[in-house]
């Protein structure tokens, strides 16, 4: 038996990357630290609070020092990166807020592309709270459709031989819309047939 839900995402974790380059490493630090701070106001001014922001160290590149070949000409010697996460509940003031950002990117924050796996994710914590009804569901569809088999064989459904529940999956609807998740569960529940 089947039981899938859409549910709307109750978290949101919302990483953004911003970058800065330059020869002087002090102006570079001075840059995120401007930078991070025209951001976390563009968060609150979109009533993100700053309990739900956190800053990384920044990342910092010497392109002479080697370790990213340094032996040719280099116009910019620094390079750095900074990320500031919103972890939030308010999935939908995150997300207007997201499709706001460009207005820093007018102001002349540089955004970096999301490295794999740090791009924006959206979360359904309340499994629990589904749970019970969809096994439920998903048990009366496993008898529904036994009960079927067993009318077209001409036969009586007798008791439970054995039952699984099966493990729930939780997924992105599709690839456009990540904060509508797809809870799933399949129950499986063999049963006795009497002629």
């Amino acid at each position: 038996g089947l039981s899938e839900r859409e549910v709307p995402a109750d978290i949101v974790l919302w990483p953004i990357q911003f970058t800065a380059a330059g020869n002087d490493l002090t102006q570079i630090y001075e840059k995120l630290e401007a930078d991070a701070g025209e951001i976390r106001a563009f968060l609150a001014s979109h009533g993100i609070p700053d309990s739900e922001i956190s800053l990384s160290t920044p990342a910092i590149v010497d392109k002479l020092a080697g370790q990213y070949g340094g032996n040719g000409q280099v116009s910019l010697r620094y390079s750095a990166q900074q990320t500031i996460s919103v972890y939030s509940s308010q999935v939908d003031t995150v997300r207007e807020a997201i499709s706001g950002l460009i207005r820093l990117g007018r102001a002349g924050i540089v955004f970096a592309r999301p490295d794999y796996g740090n791009e924006t994710q959206y979360v359904f914590t309340g499994l629990n709270d589904v749970k019970p009804s969809m096994v439920e569901e998903a048990t009366h569809n496993a008898r529904s459709v036994a009960l079927k088999f067993a009318k077209d064989s001409e036969s009586r459904l007798g008791k439970i031989k054995r039952a699984n529940q099966g493990q729930f999956s939780v997924s992105s609807r599709d690839s456009q819309t990540p904060q509508t998740k797809k809870v799933r569960v399949v129950s499986t529940i063999e049963y006795y047939l009497a002629d």
